[in-house]
């Protein structure tokens, strides 16, 4: 376990020497802007950081067996061990964070691994294997750059033992293709955020709405999609939003105070554009936005988007969100749960017990309470329900599914 932790730390060691360059490469991969590609970087040096901290806490249990007469002069013993090869398919959207919460719990647990980044990302993940591959033992890991046809291997092979995907729907079909392999799934969604009438701070609620709706170009599996507001603060909550997106600079990602940078490829634009066209043709109105240059997207808010439209029931992972009214908090709930995905939900309340009651109500894996739906911290239990996948990222969680459980019973 402490050549493990050593491993992780040494890592974190080389890629905080070269932060800048690993920022400014995602920043070419991606189209990130520079200062999210920094906070990406930092998060991975702490994903790496909390990652070398759980290696030495991988524990057990002593399991008393005399509650039945049965296991009288009998005692137990659980303990984990790495569950063998695992295949770790990444996205496009954070190649190095998203990664590292796959392979730093590989490593803090023994398991070899097989990384696949996205085919929109293969430089920064052959930096970091660069920097990774003298301090593992030769046939530990590899990262495979291709694209997903040439991949299946990874999810058919029998040796290995586990998958760990995030990305879109296809993740069923991986499963299904998996067989009795152990199986991590994030599959996104189309994250919603319900702002109440008790809610206090209104322009700290829109400025942390228009960062959780457009950030990033909105592709963030948590990205907000769906804004319920109340009917009382409609008008100036859409004047705060309104506000707050003016003031958001889209453009050359390489410059400081840029805030959207342009989406992964021409092709995920015009869908976006598609998709905000439709709506608009069954009855949208468009509030802003709406406009495409190439592969760059300007953040767009709508209005009475039809319930069963694309843009309301399936995730866009672009600069779109839409803004409805709601007159009872249960009905907005309700609203919430409607839709097939269930990955995280922010709620802006100051009623504590409607906080619980959300918590209680939304199929969700996580309620945000005076918080978007987009916020996540490292070492947190981080997944979704329903169409969104299952099990949990976030170190201590994915230790446990990359481990299994075995026990020994001594007759003493």
């Amino acid at each position: 376990a402490y050549e493990r932790k050593s491993i992780l730390e040494e890592l974190r060691n080389r890629c905080e020497k070269r932060q800048e360059e690993l920022a400014e490469i995602l920043t070419l991969e991606v189209g990130k802007p520079i200062q999210d590609s920094r906070k990406e970087v930092a998060r991975f040096l702490h994903t790496l950081e909390i990652a070398a901290e759980e290696a030495v806490r991988i524990g057990g249990e002593v399991l008393p067996l005399d509650r039945h007469p049965v296991g009288k002069s009998h005692i137990g013993y659980t303990k984990r061990y790495p569950v063998g090869v695992c295949s770790l398919i990444v996205p496009f959207n954070f190649p190095l964070n998203l990664a590292a919460h796959k392979f730093a719990p590989a490593i803090a647990t023994g398991c070899p691994f097989l990384w696949k980044p996205s085919p929109h990302t293969p430089v920064s993940a052959c930096v970091v294997g660069e920097m990774l591959s003298d301090l593992l033992p030769p046939g530990a890991f590899s990262v495979l750059p291709s694209y997903p046809e040439a991949a299946e291997p990874l999810v058919t092979h029998p040796k290995v033992a586990l998958l760990s995907f995030t990305g879109s729907q296809i993740g069923w079909e991986l499963k299904s293709k998996a067989g009795r392999k152990k199986a991590i799934l994030e599959l996104g969604g189309n994250a919603a955020c319900v702002v109440d009438e008790t809610a206090k701070e209104l322009e700290e609620v829109a400025r942390r709405i228009a960062i959780g709706a457009f950030y990033q170009s909105g592709q963030v599996c948590i990205s907000i999609q769906r804004i319920f507001v109340h009917t009382s603060l409609y008008e100036k909550l859409l004047s705060l939003l309104l506000q707050e997106i003016r003031q958001m600079k889209m453009g050359d990602p390489k410059e400081e105070d840029t805030f959207l940078g342009p989406m992964i490829s021409e092709e995920a634009a015009k869908k976006v554009e598609s998709w905000v066209k439709s709506a608009l043709e069954q009855g949208a109105q468009l509030l802003c936005g709406g406009e495409r240059k190439g592969a760059f997207f300007s953040p767009t808010l709508l209005t009475k988007v039809p319930a069963n439209h694309p843009l309301s029931c399936e995730e866009v992972f672009g600069p779109v969100a839409i803004l409805e009214t709601f007159e009872d908090f249960d009905q907005a709930l309700e609203k919430v749960n409607e839709g097939i995905y269930g990955l995280q939900a922010g709620v802006f309340t100051s009623d504590l017990f409607r906080a619980h009651r959300a918590w209680d109500t939304l199929e969700v894996g996580g309620v945000m309470v005076n918080e978007i739906p987009t916020w996540r911290i490292d070492h947190m239990p981080y997944g979704g329900v329903k169409a969104s996948g299952f099990g949990r990222e976030g170190l201590r969680w994915v230790i446990e599914e990359m481990t299994e459980l075995r026990l020994m019973v001594v007759r003493l």
